[in-house]
């Protein structure tokens, strides 16, 4: 069972709730653009060249206004239109609802109060109807590819796209990607289309002006200013870096952009923090970089193609820095290796992720995107630190969506008689232990039967259930082997040992203090 922070479950209740800023009403509002920007615009498109700001002074703090802003890049974003056919609930509006056979259907059918199953009329079962729905977009190129967020035209059976000019096309589905919330759509114009580019959202500073357009609440056409308020934001998915902004953002603004200064996309609007369902200045827009990256290879293939490493890792703590002998608390820890690309370069447990295609490693979520990011059956260099200093191996990446791979464990013997060893008693994994655990026969360790709430090791978060398998990065097979380990980690003046703790089959590293002898 997980346990969240009460700002946890305020976020995942707003988001909840707010996620899906699609609008189910629109009205006929469209953007004031003068007739000389919108020649521009379509001079721009037949020349496939993007829509930019017009050039400003570069020390100026606050713009005069955003309208030649909103002039210049309004023709390229869009309203769309979806539409799905929805099953409807059986029974009546506010009526009772009960399954067939509970002794209440009976009471209450009876008594001729609809809302009961099998019965005609307004409690009986009702027709499928048609839904509509609502969400922003923008075109990135004059022939016709436009971006918003999946969940905008996800389960769509039609989706339709409204220019600023008022005209209406139907759009396709190229590809979408439900772990950034990204959908590419494209329709087919008989003229050029104003598009814009995607700016680099790693440039954009906490501070800076940003301006989201959109069709907020199904209002038509919208613009609202704002500050980056924060960067790099996670929410709940892998890939996750959102720009945060004051900007208004509102249901219906789902997938459209939001610009910098100089008219590029910095991010795409996804999804806003809310009590009430409506702004209150916390809107996130997921990265450009991001995006673009996306977008490029549901482009190319349909379908995203991120790269595989093969590893489980976790962050690196102060403590296991020290317990590993390391002068910086970054990197990535490798928890597992099972079988895949990682493996096959000779990575393993214990190996601490330093560097990636020649950029540093700061943490385990950095690694990560930049891992989904490079391209699959290419080789990267990954340099690892380990005890006896840093080791360059090359990984050919495997691909994420079709990766499959399963975990080992180190080989030991042992009896079963139980120790009391830094706060824990402790004892040997046998073969019916494992088989009652339900673990595989060929995992090796020791066993956690009990544990001192007092100890550092409850502080840990260890429990009793927990398999360690490893210490200091070598193989436990008995309690004997773990004592070693304590005393040459207490010869070498260290503070901590890295033991490998494996619950319900999850491995993670963690520094115990050993103290003194």
């Amino acid at each position: 069972m997980k346990t969240f922070s009460p700002r946890h479950l305020l976020t995942a209740s707003a988001l909840a709730v707010t996620v899906g800023l699609g609008y189910a009403a629109a009205q006929d509002a469209q953007p004031d653009i003068s007739p000389e920007a919108s020649q521009q615009a379509q001079e721009a498109a037949n020349n496939n060249e993007p829509l930019s700001a017009p050039a400003t002074g570069s020390s100026q703090v606050m713009p005069d206004s955003f309208a030649d802003l909103v002039q210049q890049v309004a023709p390229a974003v869009v309203n769309i239109t979806t539409s799905a056919v929805v099953a409807q609930p059986t029974g009546g509006e506010g009526g009772p609802m009960f399954p067939e056979g509970s002794p209440f259907s009976d009471l209450f059918r009876d008594f001729g109060i609809p809302g009961v199953p099998g019965q005609p009329g307004p409690g009986g079962p009702r027709m499928p109807q048609r839904s509509n729905a609502l969400g922003s977009g923008f075109v990135i190129s004059s022939d016709g590819f436009i971006v918003t967020n999946n969940h905008v035209i996800e389960g769509a059976d039609e989706i339709e796209v409204e220019f600023y000019s008022g005209e209406v096309l139907a759009a396709k589905v190229v590809g979408t990607d439900p772990n950034t919330d990204v959908a590419l759509l494209k329709v087919e114009s008989d003229e050029a289309l104003p598009f814009v580019k995607f700016g680099n959202s790693d440039e954009a500073r906490v501070g800076d002006w940003v301006l989201a357009l959109g069709n907020p609440l199904g209002q038509g056409f919208s613009a609202s200013s704002g500050i980056v308020s924060a960067r790099n934001r996670e929410l709940s998915g892998t890939y996750d870096d959102y720009l945060q902004t004051d900007a208004a953002i509102n249901r219906g603004n789902s997938g459209g952009p939001l610009f910098n200064l100089q008219g590029e996309v910095v991010g795409v609007n996804t999804a806003i923090l809310s009590p009430n369902g409506g702004s209150i200045g916390i809107g996130f827009s997921m990265a450009s970089n991001v995006v673009s990256s996306v977008v490029e290879q549901l482009r190319e293939f349909g379908e995203t193609r991120r790269g595989w490493l093969g590893v489980k890792i976790q962050d690196v703590t102060p403590d296991m820095a020290e317990a590993l002998g390391l002068t910086a608390e970054s990197g990535a820890m490798v928890t597992d290796v099972p079988e895949g690309p990682a493996k096959e370069a000779g990575m393993r447990a214990g190996d601490v992720i330093t560097s990636f295609d020649g950029s540093p490693v700061e943490d385990t979520r950095s690694l990560v995107r930049r891992v989904a990011e490079a391209p699959a059956g290419e080789p990267v260099e990954v340099v690892v630190q380990r005890q006896d200093g840093p080791v360059t191996l090359s990984v050919t990446l495997g691909r994420r969506e079709t990766a499959e791979g399963t975990g080992g464990s180190p080989q030991a013997e042992g009896n079963a008689t139980p120790e009391d060893i830094l706060g824990m008693s402790l004892s040997v994994l046998t073969p019916e232990m494992a088989q009652e655990m339900g673990l595989d026969g060929d995992v090796r360790g020791l066993v956690i039967r009990e544990i001192d709430p007092a100890s550092e090791a409850a502080e840990k978060g260890l429990a009793p259930g927990d398999i360690i398998t490893e210490a200091g990065q070598q193989p436990v097979a008995s309690i004997r082997d773990l004592n070693a380990r304590i005393d040459e980690v207490r010869e070498a003046g260290r503070k901590s040992l890295l033991v490998l703790v494996r619950r319900n089959g999850e491995p993670r590293f963690v520094a115990l203090p050993v103290g003194e002898s």
